[in-house]
């Protein structure tokens, strides 16, 4: 009987473009969340089954949901930071005040 193979394709595209998202107040905590998860879902399969899976295979989605993970952390830090900075700023309003004023400033700078 030939061995199935675990295939961590779709978990490091989600991983990636989750990572790229981070750049986005740490939004990309939901790709990189579903990532970590489809991978836990397939080593969790694995293990209620170990015999019938190419262990090649096995190792490399471990390493998926390791790469996973660790994106998944690095955007909820950045989701966190976000979350403070424009608390600490004073709320939303102010948040979009200053990003409003910096605007002006660079279409002033521009037009000179």
């Amino acid at each position: 009987m030939e061995k199935q193979r675990l295939n961590p394709v779709l978990v490091y595209i989600l991983a990636i473009i989750g990572l790229l998202c981070c750049c986005f107040g740490g939004l990309g905590f939901i790709l990189a969340g579903a990532a970590f998860l489809i991978a836990h879902t397939q080593i969790k399969k694995v293990a209620d089954n170990p015999e019938a899976f190419d262990l090649d295979s096995v190792k490399v989605m471990k390493t998926a949901k390791i790469v996973a993970l660790v994106i998944l952390v690095i955007n909820l830090l950045y989701l966190c930071w976000s979350i403070y900075s424009i608390q600490a700023m004073g709320g939303w309003d102010a948040y979009m005040e200053q990003v409003t004023k910096m605007m002006e400033e660079f279409q002033n700078a521009q037009n000179q």
